[in-house]
């Protein structure tokens, strides 16, 4: 499909969509369809980072140059000349409302509809350790199921309801200000993917689950609740299975490591898929299949 495979995203059709450092692809049927018209203000092609849909069906991009929607065969881009608080977008999610949360390098914003409106946060810290960070940086937006939004920043954790901004991070003592991820399990739980690991948090109760399996602080990347319960997140090469109190490591190669997993995620059929460096790859039967542009599907 690609070299870099950043993000994936099934739609209410049931269609992958599939973002990569070439743009952004579609799979219907049979058909592989790149989407072209996703471009930078200055015509070039872009990488995707992240995919959401709205209440209408229409889908929306986070890239390296902007956001973009696709509403059937139309494709609209948006920049900082339209009021976007940064061209450089890291992730991007809609609400039950329809407004698109963007966040970007500069800090978070919403769409309405007609226009941008910057949603102001306070700044955080630089990450050294990365390649590319700063002190307003946000890397995930999610609106749980009660309708709260909340925000993984170099700020730590926020959650936003009632039109009231909650610095979560403080309130429950998380130990490092890089927050990567947050997902809901459903036993209205959230785990949280960090530069220090994997923790639980519930009823303001905070865990450490990492402390628990590794000796030393490890950050996590993505992660995901699948449909059992299970979790799955990962450490830089390293995909690990959290079953109950069962921790397993999964390879994706044979040797010491696997491709570099940008994101995890379980699709509408309840399959597994792991995308990143390598292209895309889905775990069937204990074993991981590069998908490529003929399939399998």
């Amino acid at each position: 499909i690609s070299d870099v495979v950043r993000t994936i995203f099934q739609d209410s059709r049931g269609n992958i969509w599939f973002g990569t450092q070439n743009g952004a692809y579609k799979h219907t049927g049979d058909s592989l369809i790149h989407i072209d018209s996703i471009k930078s203000e200055s015509g070039k092609g872009v990488t995707i980072k992240d995919i959401a849909e709205d209440k209408d069906g229409k889908i929306w991009f986070g890239h390296t140059d902007g956001i973009s929607s696709i509403d059937g065969e139309l494709v609209t881009n948006y920049y900082e000349s339209d009021g976007l608080i940064s061209n450089d977008v890291w992730c991007t999610t809609t609400d039950v409302n329809g407004n698109v949360w963007i966040g970007t390098i500069e800090g978070t914003c919403i769409f309405d509809g007609k226009g941008f409106t910057n949603f102001d946060l306070p700044e955080g810290k630089k990450d050294t350790t990365v390649g590319v960070s700063s002190t307003k940086m946000i890397h995930s937006i999610l609106e749980d199921s009660k309708g709260t939004i909340w925000l993984t920043t170099n700020a730590g954790l926020f959650s936003y309801t009632n039109k009231k901004l909650k610095h979560i991070s403080d309130e429950v003592g998380v130990p490092t200000n890089f927050i990567n991820k947050i997902v809901e399990d459903k036993k209205g739980g959230f785990w949280l993917s960090t530069s220090i690991g994997l923790f639980h948090l519930k009823e303001n109760i905070l865990s450490n689950i990492s402390e628990k399996y590794f000796e030393e602080a490890k950050g996590t990347g993505s992660i995901i609740v699948d449909f059992k319960g299970d979790v799955w997140f990962n450490c830089g090469r390293s995909i690990y299975r959290l079953s109950g109190e069962k921790l397993t490591e999964y390879r994706i190669q044979e040797g010491n490591y696997g491709p570099l997993i940008f994101q995890i995620y379980e699709d509408q059929q309840k399959r597994l898929w792991f995308v990143g460096y390598g292209g895309a790859f889905r775990f069937e039967n204990d074993k991981f299949i590069n998908i490529t542009r003929n399939g399998p599907w």
